[in-house]
């Protein structure tokens, strides 16, 4: 049997309905003061009946403006850019924005092809986390050339004069390292991220002051650019074999810290005892791997909601500071079974 498709009502359906001009059945339902209190209830109450929905790509096409902010993630798979996106969203609905978001894939000409598509979607203001692969930034001084506020958060582009969220990826992983040593850890590896990118030279800058701090020499061969699974299981067996091998890993993610612990275990060395292990996320992940994971919580959800707060702010004239707005979000360690007790 086919199924009967039902039209979408339109303003014009309304007016025609109730013999009224489509002027008046559009302030109607914009509760104009302008129009009787019966004319108003009367175009609602049919509106609702026939469960009319305006027009959002209509009206963006005559003002040129949607409501709509634009948002560029790497990656939605990742924990965090999924608690990253929910701040984002619950920010902007409870102040009537609409989201539209994108996925780079970690690709620098995705991104492009991203912003190109916001652009021509006429949002209102953009919040991007750029790619690891990202080394150019004109796309996005393209956003700011055409008037559209620009947020940058977590992974931030610091040669754009823009307004920024970050975490505190340096105190994050410095404590982290300061708790792995003050557990009677010397030889500690760091995996860490792509070095284009800001938060992974601040994790390593943490990482390192933490060693220096308890006289601990900083060596660059237990310090590898390791940021995936796939990297993890590439280079965790070399480094396991070492005569000299680690006693404990300080991972970029919570997936390579995961990884860890599943070659370490292969190799019959118990967790912790003989390695400890800490990641950058405090992800779902960490309470599923055995024993459960020590991370530092990002707070993806803060970082959002944070990000949009400054964007909207912008947009509505709140944030009236000149020159570039920083917000930095706190971290904190979550100890769990994967790391010594001091």
């Amino acid at each position: 049997m086919r199924s009967i498709e039902r039209k979408q009502i339109t303003l014009k359906d309304i007016a025609k309905a109730l013999n009224l001009s489509p002027s008046t059945v559009s302030r109607s339902l914009k509760d104009h003061p302008e129009i009787s209190v019966e004319t108003k209830e009367l175009v609602q109450k049919y509106a609702r009946e026939h469960k009319y929905k305006p027009n959002t790509l209509a009206l963006s096409l005559r003002t040129q403006k949607t409501n709509t902010i634009g948002v560029i993630i790497p990656e939605i798979v990742h924990y965090f850019f999924s608690s990253v996106l929910s701040g984002i969203e619950k920010e902007a609905e409870k102040n009537n924005y609409k989201v539209l978001f994108c996925q780079s894939n970690e690709d620098y000409e995705r991104e492009i092809i991203c912003t190109e598509t916001l652009l021509s979607a006429h949002v209102c203001g953009v919040l991007v986390s750029v790619s690891k692969k990202t080394a150019k930034f004109q796309h996005f001084q393209e956003i700011i050339d055409n008037g559209i506020p620009l947020v940058f958060f977590d992974r931030i582009c610091t040669g754009i004069n823009t307004d920024k969220v970050v975490v505190d990826d340096y105190t994050g992983a410095f404590n982290a390292v300061e708790y792995l040593i003050k557990t009677n850890c010397k030889r500690i590896v760091l995996l860490g991220g792509n070095p284009i990118l800001a938060l992974s030279n601040n994790r390593r800058m943490g990482y390192e002051d933490a060693l220096r701090k308890y006289k601990i020499p900083v060596d660059k061969n237990l310090m590898f650019v390791c940021d995936t699974v796939e990297s993890a299981e590439e280079i965790l067996p070399e480094i396991l074999r070492q005569e000299n091998r680690p006693d404990a890993f300080f991972a970029i993610n919570d997936e390579v810290a995961a990884a860890c612990i599943n070659k370490v275990s292969s190799f019959g060395l118990k967790i912790p005892d003989d390695v400890s292990v800490c990641g950058f996320t405090d992800s779902y992940i960490s309470q599923f791997t055995s024993p459960n994971l020590t991370s530092i919580d990002q707070r993806g959800f803060e970082v959002g909601s944070t990000a949009a707060r400054l964007l909207i702010n912008r947009l509505k004239g709140i944030e009236k500071k000149e020159g570039v707005v920083n917000r930095i979000i706190k971290t904190k360690l979550v100890v769990r079974d994967s790391t010594r007790k001091i």
